[in-house]
């Protein structure tokens, strides 16, 4: 689908903007559900070389690099593991300080910004106080509560709200069950993530697990205490745990409003704290299943 499809009206408020020529310099778009395919369109209103209304084509040379992410005056960063690096920003303005290789105008974005360093973000700021005007900078995030204040106040603030109800049909269409499409389309922010997940036999297991997890928790405390351990070697990364904790939130959460779900999720609400300070993923468990 579109992004025209996937955000209507934010695709529609963007229309009127880019055929009235008042696009911004910076955008903070909150929210991963087709953001970056909204940061890809625009950039190709930025190049296109058949603009009709001053809309991209999607067709020329310029469009499709674009799409693929090739094209040589538009710059993605990602993290590299959960941080973009003081370093990669540096080379973004590096790369700020001098003109486009096809034109004079530059795109710049930067996925998961607020997992940038505080020095990174702070060597941002520098840029964004003093714009170049054919240069544009797309900030994707979907806890924008984290970045930094004084660079949010110097965008335009576009929140981008998750359809649920999209993702479970796209999860239904792969091939999932009607309760893990439920599921995972809970879980995940986007349609790119959400195609991870459905293709990955090992998330799918990871979740029946959890399910079985749930079902010893609510029925026999002991087992289910005795269940954590094997948990912990089913997920090992950092990576697999936070989905364990985005699964097992969602699933107590669908036992509402009994009263031991909602005891059980103010536990893991906990846990989860108790994980990001560093406490091992098994403790944090057998914390949340001991009451």
């Amino acid at each position: 689908m579109t992004v025209a499809q996937l955000q209507p009206k934010i695709y529609r408020d963007f229309v009127r903007i880019l055929q009235t020529n008042r696009l911004s310099h910076a955008y903070l778009f909150d929210g991963q559900f087709a953001s970056l395919e909204m940061a890809l369109f625009l950039t190709q209103s930025q190049f296109c070389a058949d603009l009709v209304d001053r809309l991209p084509c999607g067709k020329c040379r310029s469009c499709r690099l674009i799409v693929r992410q090739e094209f040589p005056d538009l710059h993605v960063i990602e993290p590299t593991g959960q941080l973009i690096k003081t370093e990669t920003i540096r080379e973004l303005l590096h790369d700020f300080s001098r003109s486009g290789f096809e034109s004079d105008k530059q795109v710049f974005i930067i996925r998961q910004a607020e997992k940038m360093h505080p020095n990174a973000a702070n060597s941002l700021l520098k840029i964004m106080e003093e714009p170049r005007g054919q240069s544009i900078i797309f900030l994707l995030t979907d806890e924008a509560n984290l970045v930094l204040t004084t660079i949010k106040s110097r965008c335009q603030q576009v929140f981008f709200p998750k359809n649920d109800s999209y993702l479970r049909e796209f999860l239904n269409r792969e091939g999932l069950l009607p309760n893990q499409a439920k599921v995972l389309a809970q879980v995940a922010q986007n349609q790119e993530e959400a195609m991870f997940l459905a293709k990955s036999q090992k998330v799918l297991q990871q979740l029946q697990h959890l399910e079985r997890f749930l079902g010893m928790l609510f029925r026999d405390q002991k087992m289910s205490f005795l269940e954590v351990a094997h948990l912990a070697t089913i997920f090992k990364e950092k990576s697999e745990q936070e989905l364990a904790f985005k699964l097992l939130s969602f699933l107590l959460a669908e036992q509402l409003p009994k009263e031991l779900a909602l005891f059980y999720l103010e536990r893991l609400y906990v846990a989860q704290k108790m994980w990001k300070s560093h406490v091992s993923f098994q403790n944090v468990l057998e914390y949340m299943v001991i009451s």
